[in-house]
């Protein structure tokens, strides 16, 4: 690939702690490097989305799964997608990977059509699902070479090797699958998506059951694939992971795409933040009017509740934080301040709040759309 402004980002070691003593990678960032490849082939530029979905419409019978989904991805990005169960993050995943052919719309994977070019796309994706699927007689390496194999890899064993030792597998390369401990087989489930060097992966509740201590380790090694050049597609019901993870966050819901923004906007637009203090003594009304902005809330005897959003948060033009707003204002009125502690919403309050807003408007759209037919 040409080196200058639009050239792969060079590779990135390992991530520190655990990792740094396995994941040395000892080539160019290989998925970006693939799929650069394929663009320089045709008239698509560096600035082409790695996936582009338009219009992308699905139904089973009288069932709409999917419906005018639009989404863009560019490469060396981490999308989360987040929706309940039934909303059409699996029949979203199945239409770009090709295991769904029948869909109105279009997908495009590195510039190529997916049911067009479909042996060219499917080289570009991987795939890790939630379940595991190893082949109960074959150990570590053989499922990698195995893997290599169904599409068509050359130095399958030597890929095989590099992956176990990105991932700390090497020392269980020849036990059977199924003596891997939980976390082990979590790994080697990655490993095998990334046979084949995909530039886009897709992880299905990579973390789903798996302990605190391991979902953390394995949030490290997607940090690793994104370091890599891989671009990561994420489905989570851990909200958590997404916010610790993503670079931006979609949410689905009834097969609609609802919202797609940046982690940190996200946030901005639809979070909100609270201070809690605790003062030594009764709390004034005049205290209440001093604060108002804040939609203060009595809690126990001396204690108050303040909240307030993202850009009152980010708006102090005198130089000063609310914080240190409000203890002036604790002080003015002669109390002391003995406590103080603050947050922020979490991810899944403020989608549940989205999804809640996004149902009340559907229900209240059929609501006068049966009003409407029943006149």
């Amino acid at each position: 690939p040409p080196a200058g402004p639009g050239a792969p980002p060079a590779p990135v070691a390992g991530v520190g702690g655990h990792l740094s003593a396995h994941a040395r990678p000892t080539k160019q960032s290989r998925s970006f490097t693939f799929w650069w490849t394929l663009l320089s082939s045709t008239n698509v530029t560096e600035t082409t989305p790695l996936l582009s979905i338009q219009n992308l419409s699905k139904n089973y019978g009288a069932l709409q799964a999917l419906s005018e989904v639009n989404l863009e991805i560019p490469p060396g990005e981490i999308f989360a997608l987040l929706g309940p169960n039934g909303a059409g993050k699996t029949t979203l995943i199945s239409c770009i990977c090709g295991l769904i052919q029948k869909f109105n719309g279009s997908i495009e994977v590195a510039g190529y059509d997916v049911r067009r070019d479909y042996a060219l796309t499917r080289q570009v994706v991987g795939v890790v699902p939630q379940e595991l699927n190893f082949d109960a007689f074959c150990n570590a390496r053989q499922t990698l070479v195995y893997q290599g194999g169904l599409f068509g890899r050359r130095r399958a064993r030597e890929r095989a090797d590099e992956l176990l030792r990105i991932f700390a597998l090497t020392e269980k390369a020849k036990d059977n699958t199924r003596w891997l401990s939980g976390g082990m087989k979590r790994r080697l489930m990655i490993c095998k998506a990334l046979m084949h060097e995909p530039a886009l992966l897709f992880l299905d509740e990579p973390t789903a059951g798996v302990d605190v201590e391991l979902r953390e380790e394995l949030w490290d090694y997607v940090r690793l694939l994104r370091r890599e050049g891989v671009t990561v597609f994420l489905t989570t019901h851990y909200l958590e992971e997404a916010e610790e993870l993503a670079d931006r966050i979609g949410i689905i819901n009834q097969g609609r795409l609802i919202l797609v923004e940046e982690r940190d906007k996200l946030f901005a637009q639809y979070g909100s933040r609270w201070l809690e203090l605790k003062c030594d003594r009764a709390l004034p009304q005049s205290l209440y009017d001093r604060l108002k902005g804040y939609d203060p809330e009595p809690c126990a005897p001396g204690t108050l509740k303040l909240h307030y959003n993202e850009s009152q948060h980010e708006d102090t033009n005198d130089g000063h934080s609310i914080t240190e707003r409000v203890i002036e204002a604790v002080h003015a009125e002669g109390l002391r301040v003995q406590s103080i502690e603050g947050g922020r919403s979490s991810l899944e309050t403020i989608f549940r709040n989205i999804l809640w807003d996004d149902n009340r408007q559907a229900l209240d759209s059929s609501v006068k759309g049966g009003s409407h037919v029943a006149r």
